[in-house]
């Protein structure tokens, strides 16, 4: 019996593989399918605060920075919402996620090739062929490569895994539901940006009036993004291909060395924040001020009514104890590939701390055919850099990779001509007339047998 072959089959339906999509739409020719086991498209719907912002320019979007004429574009979607010119009179720095999200939702109801509602429950290589197992009952999908965009997972501080799950709350949930922390002591776990909006948010009141707010913080102070001109070009192809040719351990120095790159708060928020605990006391004579307590590791969480939290000062090493009704984790997340992936676990190559290795078009180093790819998106932060979680470089990099998968270079995806080297000179490599390195991308096609 013939096989109803696809050229690519993506798991999960998030922004990045929304992006590959998006892309590859304007490919007739090549046949794929993205499948998502949510029944409809969403983006962290929990984590939609009014007034919460990008942390990108509205121009890093699914598709223009690779391709700007695609329709699929922000600026498509706001003239076709009929926004354009308020959007250009208001004159944000910054759209906000809720917008954003609206956004991505109006792509993802354009594409055909996206399936909701299945959930791949495994994954083989056969024959050849990557064999799609699903949780329904449906047959199974057979496809010559994978994208794999699951997304992230919350990550859980093991001080608070043996609190109850009503007393521990992720931010990526907070906005699910209706929720009342009127009369609570709530601590906030995070300095990130999650952690500042958050606790805008307790102020303002958006669940109830608090007895008390606590915002701790490993961090040294609640330090700010770094935007600046040069740290931004950590998120421009040239940096990542240099990057992803660097030794491991000189890799993983680097990610620690630019956390505030990618990871710091913005400055207007920052703003925001201080001006609203300068007018707290006025605004709420009686109610004491939130506090804020940054340079704490926290230990430990005795689970009970309230629980303790025991806490370090890194600043002058003393132990400290705060009660707590509710705690509202802004902790980040995990990365991983996903257990469907499990049965082609032991095909994977991996470095010395256990992670997969990814090659220079985000696929996975496996010992499989050379015609088959496993390209992942969202995993690459320790091979490509900080900017591969961001969304930044997204459609550069579904660039590379739809570019990768057709065996031509459709795509410009070749470095810039920058004032700043970061390779050596001395490095002996020719350059073209444009400045740049020539090669950057590999044309191995992946769709002929």
């Amino acid at each position: 019996m013939s096989k109803d072959i696809l050229d690519l089959a993506g798991i999960g339906i998030g922004p990045f593989n929304l992006s590959v999509a998006a892309l590859l739409d304007q490919h007739p020719h090549t046949r794929a399918a993205f499948f998502d086991q949510k029944p409809a498209f969403d983006w962290h719907p929990g984590m939609q605060l009014p007034g919460a912002r990008l942390q990108t320019s509205f121009l890093k979007d699914l598709v223009t920075g690779a391709d700007p004429c695609n329709p699929h574009s922000f600026l498509n979607y706001l003239v076709q919402q009929g926004r354009l010119y308020p959007f250009l009179s208001a004159g944000m720095p910054a759209i906000s996620r809720r917008e954003f999200a609206h956004y991505l939702g109006w792509v993802a109801n354009q594409l055909p090739d996206l399936h909701f509602g299945q959930a791949v429950e495994s994954v083989r290589f056969e024959d050849g062929l990557f064999r799609l197992e699903f949780r329904q009952e449906r047959p199974p999908v057979f496809s010559r490569n994978l994208c794999i965009g699951t997304g992230i997972r919350p990550h859980l501080p093991p001080a608070c895994e043996s609190v109850s799950g009503d007393s521990r709350l992720h931010c990526i949930h907070l906005m699910d539901q209706p929720r009342d922390f009127s009369g609570q002591d709530v601590a906030i776990i995070g300095g990130g940006q999650s952690g500042a909006e958050v606790l805008l948010g307790l102020m303002d009141g958006l669940w109830g009036e608090p007895a008390s707010i606590r915002w701790l913080s490993r961090r040294p102070n609640f330090e700010p993004l770094d935007e600046t001109p040069f740290t931004n070009l950590y998120f421009t192809p040239g940096y990542v291909s240099t990057f992803h040719g660097l030794p491991e351990q000189r890799r993983r120095e680097l990610v620690r060395y630019q956390k505030l790159a990618s990871d710091g708060i913005s400055p207007d928020t920052l703003k925001a924040l201080y001006q609203r605990l300068y007018e707290y006391p006025l605004e709420h004579p009686g109610r004491p001020v939130p506090e804020l307590l940054p340079g704490r590791t926290l230990y430990a969480v005795t689970d009970g009514t309230p629980m303790t939290l025991l806490t370090r000062n890194r600043l002058d090493d003393q132990f400290e104890e705060h009660q707590a009704d509710q705690l509202l984790l802004c902790t980040g997340f995990e990365h991983g590939l996903p257990p469907c992936l499990e049965p082609l676990e032991r095909n994977l190559k991996r470095d010395s701390r256990g992670q997969p290795c990814i090659g220079k078009a985000f696929n996975l180093d496996w010992d499989g055919p050379d015609n088959r790819a496993i390209y992942t998106v969202n995993q690459g932060r320790l091979s490509h850099g900080i900017a591969d979680s961001q969304l930044s470089l997204m459609s550069w990099r579904s660039a590379v990779i739809v570019n990768h998968l057709l065996g031509e270079p459709h795509y410009p995806v070749r470095e810039q001509a920058m004032p700043l080297h970061w390779r050596s000179q001395k490095s002996g490599a020719k350059r073209d007339r444009a400045g740049g390195p020539r090669g950057v991308t590999e044309n191995h096609s992946v769709l002929k047998d």
